[in-house]
This record gives structure tokens, C-alpha cells and sequence, in this order.
């Protein structure tokens, strides 16, 4: 039987044109039965295709010769495999290949297209033999089986827990049959995420028979991003698919590319990809596909939407950084140098990029050595100058500066400004300010430095980048104008300076009132409801607001420097922070001599006395306070006169000149009463009744102490009242009441764990201690030395010789210690 259709030939296929087009229709019956209908309808394949309903009645009656593409995207809709649609794709061409040839007004391939390819990915290639399709009985061609993956670093090393988390994928894969398994491999540039995917994926390739897929969709890069079209024709092309088969329109060629992968086990690496729009399109449909995207940005649209799981690659720790560098320059070389190695390494800040750079420089210059290499990149006036090179691809700066030019302007902005803050991390609040921007405008910036992994969130409301980003953030605030970064500046010292001043009033500081200079317009200071909030914004920020003193000295912002200094001396005291304390006092004294302030001065000198007392160093302690008497006195400013003997008083008595103290406790208590100061007095009275207990007047110590009490419980001083239960337990312990002395204690550790005050604390446990070992309860005496001697062995107080000394007897005299 031969065609009827003018210009059809079958004389020598051997399968008539109306025989395909007969099974083409009773693959429609069989696809409209698997939906519940009798037969789906020109209008139902003409939604499914995109092929208008005329021309699909032309090509099924065959009036018309179906094209290719057209042929793809019918069998598609009628859930025929991609196997089977080759087999198809083999059987149409020998039977319309002479009417295709000789063109109209069908015709899509052009004449010099090869039409000895069997499959819509080409022959079948050594070794894979064809299959069956069980929907026709003919042999199916098996399609090549690309290896597109890049060579492995010869000298990768570390990341075994990421490397175990890839191995989890890939068992993953194997217990999924709906959909493939994918995921984003994240960090910042330079971290090594697509040095360590390659070398993942190059030991994995057998595990993956179909093949393996690969393209670098230049998500950030100096050239133009991929686009999904060019990808997704990579990727044909790596099957061998004709291009007379390869349709126009992207979503059918995304279609076709689906169906290829249908059934297949293969391994996809989309690397360095800009973000979840690029990635869809090139996803596979079903499972068997295994598909790792690294990226610099987080891509949660993928991990939300398409399941994706997120690995983050971290910047190396010391050993893998150690490791690496021996890798590339020789453990001869390192072994030789281990100084210059370790600053090698703390330069590079565990960034692999910036190691292979400074390896490249040691391994191109053998007989330098290393110290020289070290040299260059301590002297350099910007600490990238080492770093960068003639390649983009091993220069750092070139490096962050592609993500940094990704991400929006008040994204950018921020970033610059993150070039200013001090200390290890910020919060949102901070940031706030120093943008002078509001907390909503500042967490949308925020989410997309993160996301582009400029700056990461290492707790939760703490933003902190590694030492390299934060010097490249250095780089663009410096070429901001001088006002631009002075304004940043003074914006961000007003918030720490307004905000820990609020929140030591919260911890009543020993001194009065200090008046602060309105702040910038744009700063918002924290806010504070009670003294537990203010004690976690201090323990957060700690670290950040000593380096803040240092900024404002070394900025030219003396006043914020000595002031901020005083606000933090609650809190360092109460932590235990002495050295902090110290050294923050003395940057303040600098400042405060240079704004020519004698108050300033005064303040910072009784502050400094203070920071020396809690550290043993008594004459320098009284050499401070001395010279901040005398410029108080100066001043004629009563009330800090008062506080500056209270603290004469208590270095006299940490002296055991106990009569001195009483007098400068007894002055302090007149000055305090002249001036009102209420809680001064109640303290003060304290201070007296603990001076006649050391002088033996217990009658006289109990009196003032109980008259401080009632004084501090009606003015709400959890503090003093906590000093003055401590003064009442000695007296009763002096006296031979060891009970009521124990319940004194007691009450005095509960106090002083309630205010965060882990000296005190301390100091009341060593208190107890005593007591009960008096009291001829040892083994309670121990329980309460050891909780006192792990505070001050962690606050370096002297006090922790004289317990260690106290627990030796008690074993001594062998008494079981628990």
C-alpha cells in the first residue's frame, strides 16, 4: 500500500506514512483513557502543545507533513518516554524524510541537516546497545552519556562534614522515586564551594551511568550571566540532539530536556549560579536526577519552593587552613617558618582563595622566604593589594567586588557603612543608626547582604563578615567623602553612648548624673524595660563597645570616648571585666586631658581607682582617687566628692586600715546628706556599721546596717541591700550565730545572682564557705568554696588562691570533699 499524498514516498521505508499516524491516534486513546476520558480532543492537544487546532487536525489526517518539533511536543502530551520518542523521531524521518527534504510549507529542517541520526540525542555510542520499547516492540537507541564535569584540585583538602552531607544526597536519591534530589551549595566568594562540589562529583561518577552535566551559569562574574536558553541548549547539544529537533520556543525546549533526563540517574552541577530564576528552567521533572547549584546568594525561593536543601560552606578553621597551604607550598616549607606560616594563615582569614593566592606567591618564589611573603602582606597599605592579581579568577578584591555590585544601591550603601562599625559584630538597632535609617528599611538590606553572603548572621540579630570583607568594606568607606564617614561615624558612637547610658542607670551606677549632648538626628537608642534587658544588651555588646572607646578616641570624638567609658564600668564591674575596665579608663583619661575637662578627668581617675582596687593594686588605686578628689574639690561638686570617699574608704579598708576608712566613710555620709542623695546615704551607712565591725563595735555595726537595710528595702537598691545582708552575715558569724550568719549568706547570694553579679556572688559563697566551716559543716563548706573559686578563677581574681588554700586544708585534715 503506497500514500495517496502528493510528494510522499514510502517505496522504500516500508512503513506507510497512515500507519504512524494511526498509532499516533491510538496512543491519544490510550493517553485519554489514563485520564478518565474516551479520547482527548484537538482542543485538549491543542493546549497542550501550543499548535494551533487546524494544523493539528492537518497533521494527524496527514494533509500536512507534521514537523519535528511539532512531533516532540505531541508525544510529550501523550506521556510517551523520551526513549520512545526517539524510536518515534527514527521511524517518522525514514518515513517523511522525502517530503521533508524537498521542503514546503512544513518543512523545518534545513537540507544539509543529517538525517542519519536515529535518536533525538544521536547514535547510540559503543557499548550501549539498544533497548525495547514496550509500547511498540522496535529497538530503542540509547542516548550518549555526557562527562561534562571540570578536572579536580589536585590539592583540596579538609570539609569532610560537608563531603559526608554530599554522600547523604546521594543516598537520598536512591530512597526517592517522585522527584529529584536537589541542592544549594552557598558561601561567600572565594569559600571553595565549587572546588569542593567538582571534587565530590568526580569521585561520584559512577555512581551516576547516564552521565553527568555541568555549566557555569556566571551568576557573578565580570561577563553577562547565562541565560537559561543557552543553558538548556548546552545541555542538548551534550546529548547530541539535532538541531533540526531542537524547538524554538524555551519552554519547549525545556520540555524536551526534561523528557531526556525522564528515567535516567545523572548528576547535574549548575554552578555559580545569580539566583532562583536562572536554576528553574534547567531542573529536572522527575526523580533519578541528582542536581547541586553553588551559588553566593542563599536561593531560598529554591530551598521554599523546589525543596532544595541548603549546605553552607563555612571559611576554613586553622588546621584545614594549615593543611591547605601545605598542600600547595610543601610541609618541608612550613616546618621551616612556623611563625610566618601562622600569620599567613591568620591574613588569609580561612579564606581558600585568598591562601591559593598567597601559595602562588610563595610557590613562584621557592627560595623566598616565607617571612618575605608575610612582610608583603603585613606592610601593605590596603590589605587586598597582595591579594589581587592580573587574573580575576585568583583575585580577591575582584572577587567580593562581583557580589558586592550584584546587590541594590541601600544594600550597597549599607555594606560600605559596615566598613566603619568596631568590634566583632552589630545589631539591627546599630546599623539602624549608623545608615540613619529605620529598622524595617535596615532588615531588607540586611536579608540581601546575607543572602549574597557579604555579611553573615552569625546570632541571631548579630551581623559580623570575615576580616577580608570587612576590609573591603574599609576600601569603599574610604573613598567616601571625609564628611560622609564622619557623620556615619558620630551616629553610631550617640547610639552605643545614649543606649549603655540608659541602660546603666538601670544598674544604678556609683556616681551621679553625667549629661550627654543630644544625639545626631537619625539615631534611635536602644530601649530598656528593666535592668535583665539592660544586662543582655551589655553582655551582647560588650566586646563591641570597648573597641567603640577606642574608635572615639582615635576618631576625634574625646566626649564619647571618656563618657562611654564611664557608662560601662556597672557592668564590667559586676561581670568581672577588671582588665576590660582598666584599659577603657585609661583611653578615657587621654581623651578627657585633650578636651582640657577637669571633670571629665575627675571622673575618669575615680574610675581608674576603682578598676585598681577590684585588682589588688591598692597604692595606685589611692594615687587615683586622691587626684580625683582633688579635682572635685576643684569643682566644688559635693556629691562626686562624696562617692570618691566611699571608694577611699573601701580601699583603706581592703587595706585593713579600718580607721581611716571609718573617717572617709563618715565624710561621705555628710557630703551624701548635704546633697540628697538618699541611696548614697543608705550605702554609706552600710560602709559605716561594716567599719565598726571590723573595729570590733559589733553593737554599733548591727545598728547602722539594720538602719541601711530598712533605707535600701524602701528605695527598691537590690545592690546595696545585697552589700548590707553581707555586712549583717559577718557581724552574726563575728558573734558565734553561725545559723543566722548561713541564712544572712544565703540571702545575700540570692540577691546578688538576681542583679548578674557574679563577683558578688562569689564573694558571698566564699563568705558561706567560712561560716560553715566554723560551724564544723566541711562538707558543705567545700560545695560553697568550689562554686566561688570557679568565678574567680574565671574573673582572674586574687581570691581564688586564698579558697584553693582553704579547700587544701579541709583535705588536709582528711575530711571526704565530695
Amino acid at each position: 500500500m503506497t500514500n495517496s499524498h502528493a510528494g510522499s514516498s514510502t517505496a522504500d521505508s516500508g512503513e506507510p506514512e497512515q500507519e504512524l499516524l494511526a498509532e499516533l491516534n491510538r496512543l491519544r486513546i490510550r493517553a485519554a483513557r489514563s485520564r478518565g476520558k474516551a479520547r482527548l480532543s484537538l482542543q485538549d492537544l491543542a493546549a497542550a502543545t501550543g499548535v494551533p487546532r487546524s494544523s493539528l487536525a492537518n497533521y494527524l489526517n496527514g494533509n500536512s507533513v507534521m514537523p519535528m518539533d511539532v512531533l516532540d511536543r505531541l508525544l510529550l502530551a501523550l506521556g510517551v518516554t523520551p526513549a520512545q520518542a526517539g524510536a518515534w523521531a527514527t521511524r517518522w524521518e525514514r518515513v517523511v524524510g522525502e517530503r521533508l527534504a524537498t521542503g514546503g510549507p512544513h518543512r523545518t529542517a534545513a537540507p544539509d541537516t543529517d538525517r542519519r541520526v536515529a535518536d533525538p540525542a544521536g547514535p547510540a555510542l559503543p557499548g550501549t546497545g539498544p533497548q525495547a520499547d514496550p509500547a511498540t516492540d522496535r529497538p530503542q537507541p540509547a542516548l550518549p552519556v555526557p562527562a561534562q564535569l571540570p578536572a579536580a584540585l589536585g590539592a583540596f583538602s579538609g570539609r569532610r562534614e560537608l563531603l559526608a552531607e554530599l554522600d547523604g544526597l546521594r543516598a537520598d536519591l536512591d530512597a526517592t522515586t517522585t522527584a529529584p534530589v536537589i541542592a544549594v551549595v552557598t558561601g561567600t566568594a572565594g569559600v571553595g564551594k565549587t572546588t569542593m562540589v567538582i571534587h565530590w562529583a568526580q569521585r561520584m561518577r559512577e555512581h551516576f551511568p547516564d552521565g553527568q552535566l555541568h555549566v557555569n551559569l556566571r551568576g557573578f562574574d565580570r561577563r553577562a550571566p547565562v541565560p537559561p536558553s543557552d543553558a538548556i541548549r548546552h545541555f542538548l547539544d551534550a546529548f547530541e540532539v539535532p538541531r533540526m529537533r531542537i524547538p524554538g520556543d524555551l519552554e519547549a525546549q525545556i520540555n524536551l530536556f526534561r523528557s531526556l533526563l525522564t528515567g535516567r540517574r545523572l548528576l547535574m552541577v549548575l554552578d555559580n549560579a545569580r539566583d532562583a530564576d536562572q536554576v528553574r528552567p534547567l531542573l529536572p521533572g522527575s526523580a533519578g536526577c541528582l542536581v547541586l547549584v553553588t551559588s553566593r546568594s542563599q536561593l531560598p525561593g529554591l530551598v521554599a519552593a523546589e525543596g532544595a536543601r541548603p549546605i553552607a560552606v563555612p571559611l576554613l578553621d586553622r588546621m584545614e587552613s594549615r593543611t591547605l597551604l601545605g598542600r600547595r607550598i610543601g610541609a618541608r616549607r612550613m616546618a621551616a617558618e612556623p611563625d610566618a606560616v601562622d600569620e599567613l594563615i591568620d591574613r588569609c582569614a580561612g579564606l581558600p582563595l585568598a591562601i591559593a593566592v598567597v601559595a602562588a606567591r610563595a610557590a613562584t618564589h621557592p627560595h623566598f622566604p616565607l617571612a618575605a611573603v608575610t612582610a608583603e602582606l603585613r606592610d601593605a597599605p590596603r590589605r587586598l593589594d597582595p591579594l589581587a592579581g592580573t587574573d580575576s579568577r585568583v583575585d580577591v578584591r575582584a572577587a567580593l567586588s562581583c557580589s558586592y555590585q550584584q546587590v541594590s544601591e541601600p544594600a550597597a550603601r549599607l555594606f560600605r557603612l559596615c566598613g566603619l562599625f568596631p568590634g566583632p559584630d552589630i545589631g539591627v538597632a546599630a546599623l539602624a543608626s549608623l545608615a540613619a535609617a529605620t529598622v524595617v528599611e535596615v532588615r531588607a538590606s540586611l536579608a540581601e547582604l546575607v543572602q549574597a553572603h557579604l555579611v553573615t548572621e552569625h546570632r541571631p540579630g548579630r551581623f559580623t563578615c570575615h576580616d577580608l570583607l570587612r576590609a573591603y568594606a574599609e576600601e569603599l568607606a574610604e573613598a567616601e567623602p571625609a564628611q560622609w564617614r564622619r557623620a556615619a561615624t558620630r551616629r553610631l558612637l550617640d547610639h552605643y553612648l545614649h543606649s549603655a547610658h540608659d541602660a546603666e542607670l538601670l544598674l544604678q551606677p556609683p556616681r551621679g548624673p553625667i549629661s550627654l549632648a543630644t544625639a545626631a538626628p537619625g539615631v534611635v537608642p536602644e530601649g530598656f524595660t528593666h535592668r535583665e534587658s539592660a544586662l543582655a544588651w551589655f553582655a551582647a555588646e560588650h566586646a563591641v563597645l570597648v573597641a567603640a572607646v577606642d574608635l572615639a578616641a582615635g576618631s576625634g570624638h574625646d566626649t564619647h570616648a571618656w563618657q562611654l567609658a564611664a557608662a560601662l564600668v556597672s557592668f564590667l564591674d559586676l561581670r568581672g571585666h577588671w582588665h576590660d575596665w582598666t584599659s577603657t579608663q585609661h583611653i578615657a583619661l587621654s581623651a578627657a586631658r585633650r578636651l582640657g575637662d577637669p571633670a571629665a578627668e575627675a571622673h575618669t581617675h575615680r574610675f581608674l581607682g576603682g578598676a585598681a582596687t577590684r585588682l589588688g593594686r591598692y597604692g595606685d588605686a589611692r594615687e587615683h582617687q586622691q587626684r580625683a578628689l582633688h579635682l572635685f574639690e576643684g569643682l566644688d561638686d559635693a556629691l562626686h566628692q562624696a562617692f570618691t570617699h566611699r571608694s577611699l574608704g573601701w580601699i583603706a579598708d581592703q587595706a585593713d586600715d579600718h580607721q581611716t576608712a571609718l573617717r572617709n566613710d563618715l565624710r561621705a555620709l555628710e557630703l551624701f546628706r548635704r546633697a540628697g542623695h538618699r541611696i548614697g546615704e543608705a550605702k554609706t551607712l552600710n560602709s559605716v556599721g561594716w567599719c565598726h565591725a571590723q573595729l570590733g563595735d559589733h553593737r554599733a555595726a548591727v545598728a547602722y546596717c539594720e538602719q541601711a537595710l530598712a533605707m535600701l528595702n524602701e528605695l527598691g537598691d537590690v545592690d546595696g541591700a545585697a552589700v548590707t545582708h553581707d555586712s549583717l552575715g559577718y557581724v552574726h558569724r563575728m558573734l558565734g550565730e553561725y545559723d543566722r550568719a548561713a541564712e544572712l549568706y544565703h540571702r545575700t547570694r540570692e540577691l546578688y545572682a538576681s542583679l548578674g553579679d557574679r563577683h558578688g556572688e562569689a564573694t558571698a559563697d566564699t563568705n558561706l564557705g567560712d561560716t560553715l566551716y566554723e560551724a564544723g559543716e566541711h562538707e558543705g563548706a567545700a560545695v560553697a568554696w568550689r562554686r566561688a573559686l570557679a568565678v574567680f578563677d574565671d574573673i582572674d581574681d586574687q581570691k581564688a588562691m586564698q579558697i584553693r588554700a582553704s579547700l587544701g586544708n579541709i583535705a588536709s585534715t582528711g575530711h571526704t570533699l565530695g
